[in-house]
């Protein structure tokens, strides 16, 4: 597996990938209706492409299929937001979530944020993160729940 930086003509495929994830990894905590409001399948790539550049976004690669992705956008109080963390519904359970996060928070620094998933709550956990608390966010008129966690990240590299 290899880790590297975001290209734009990464979009397509990242944007593909969350919403297969969404839709199997997260259906466990999730309802259909739900699912449907987080990743309705109809993606601005030019929106999430942009987002993409302006944060620090980084994809994993395994044999030239995109497995996972992840990005974070830096903040001038020395906080970040960790945005997105998907990884294939093919390849959970072997690290590459980990190895992104890794990545991410060694170059933010500081204290970090997300709104970690029902789904993601315990990865976040073991990785030190701690709970702030819960909150319904709502997508499309449907109302989900997540969780804003927290972590003091290491120093930027």
């Amino acid at each position: 597996m290899i880790i590297r930086e975001y290209r734009p003509s990464d979009c397509g495929a990242l944007a593909e990938l969350f919403y297969h994830t969404v839709h199997t990894v997260n259906a466990r905590d999730y309802t259909e209706e739900q699912l449907d409001a987080w990743a309705s399948g109809s993606m601005d790539l030019e929106k999430w492409d942009q987002s993409f550049r302006e944060h620090y976004t980084i994809v994993a690669a395994e044999n030239g299929i995109v497995v996972g992705f992840g990005d974070i956008k830096k903040a001038i109080d020395k906080t970040a937001y960790l945005d997105r963390l998907y990884v294939h519904k093919d390849y959970q359970g072997k690290g590459i979530a980990a190895a992104i996060c890794d990545e991410l928070e060694r170059a933010a620094g500081g204290k970090i944020t997300t709104h970690a998933s029902i789904t993601a709550k315990p990865f976040f956990e073991k990785r030190g993160y701690r709970l702030i608390r819960t909150q319904q966010v709502e997508r499309q008129g449907v109302s989900l729940t997540n969780f804003v966690m927290e972590k003091r990240g290491q120093q930027p590299l």
